[in-house]
């Protein structure tokens, strides 16, 4: 996609999102004919000639400057992460392309450090791509026992969280409400993607996703930027029934793009218990899982 048309179609899907009321705008009378603002109505509230809006949104100036940029995403109360996306969009034409194929992901050695310290606590670690880079016991067994512990070993044989989501009929049972959990990873995609441009996995991914699920395909296409800090999740598991944990997820200092996803229960809930129980069936100590092989 060029770079006028990645701009082009975000701005549009601002636009109909957005309703003149939920930006204290009056709206003109009349019938709308289309869903969200008009074009007049934002290029009035962001300051902008109409005729230069609409040749944004239509992709024929696709060089706009920071603070053109900046007075939509004030004028569309954008939050901080939908304007760097916006701000990415508008810059990537400054960008000489590195686009090139990379070295297989290694897990950051301190992430997998705390890995290993989190005997009792569900975790595993992901890169930018959302590829499950290392996880340990406890996190295995929560989020795919049906997968093979060791293939985080492998880069060609990887899971991949958004894979899994959308492909893999284990997680349609698994997550009891899939719906949220598919926006929220689109969301992540559509944030990682404007982050790091140049990643072809990630690129390829969501080519694939485009292709093969039409539901991912739709939730791309509203060009919603959301990264996952905090999540609540409620889970069906095969073994230990329903549950529900609270995921955080903490990017590594020394690497960035990796981040590690904790799950914990809500203290004293059946929840708790029943992640001890899960627990208790995977207590045989074992390392963690996805730590490189010394040569």
């Amino acid at each position: 996609m060029s770079d006028g048309a990645a701009l082009s179609q975000f701005l549009r899907s601002l636009r109909t999102r957005a309703t003149p009321e939920s930006l204290g705008v009056s709206p003109h009378s009349g019938r709308r004919r289309v869903p969200g603002l008009r074009r007049e109505e934002l290029a009035q509230l962001a300051g902008l000639s109409v005729s230069y809006y609409t040749s944004l949104e239509q992709g024929r100036a696709t060089h706009a400057s920071p603070e053109v940029l900046r007075a939509i995403a004030r004028a569309m109360r954008l939050d901080e992460f939908e304007e760097l996306y916006l701000l990415e969009l508008g810059d990537s034409h400054r960008r000489v392309s590195r686009q090139r194929r990379r070295k297989p992901e290694r897990p950051e050695p301190q992430l997998l450090a705390l890995l290993d310290a989190m005997i009792d606590v569900p975790a595993f670690v992901h890169g930018p791509s959302l590829d499950v880079l290392a996880w340990n016991p406890l996190g295995h067994a929560l989020y795919a026992p049906h997968l093979d512990r060791d293939s985080v070993r492998s880069s060609a044989d990887r899971p991949n969280i958004a894979r899994l989501v959308f492909r893999d009929p284990w997680a349609r049972e698994f997550y009891l409400d899939w719906k949220t959990k598919a926006e929220g990873l689109v969301g992540l995609l559509r944030h990682n993607a404007g982050q790091d441009p140049e990643n072809t996995a990630l690129s390829d991914l969501i080519g694939e996703l485009t292709v093969h699920s039409p539901e991912f395909s739709a939730l791309w296409a509203r060009h919603v930027v959301r990264p996952c800090s905090v999540l609540t999740v409620s889970v069906c598991h095969p073994r230990v029934g329903e549950l529900t944990v609270t995921q955080q997820a903490l990017a590594s200092v020394a690497a960035p793009q990796q981040v590690l996803v904790a799950a914990t229960a809500e203290a004293g809930s059946a929840s708790e218990q029943t992640l001890r129980l899960l627990g208790s069936l995977c207590a045989r100590p074992r390392p963690v899982v996805g730590r490189p092989t010394p040569m």
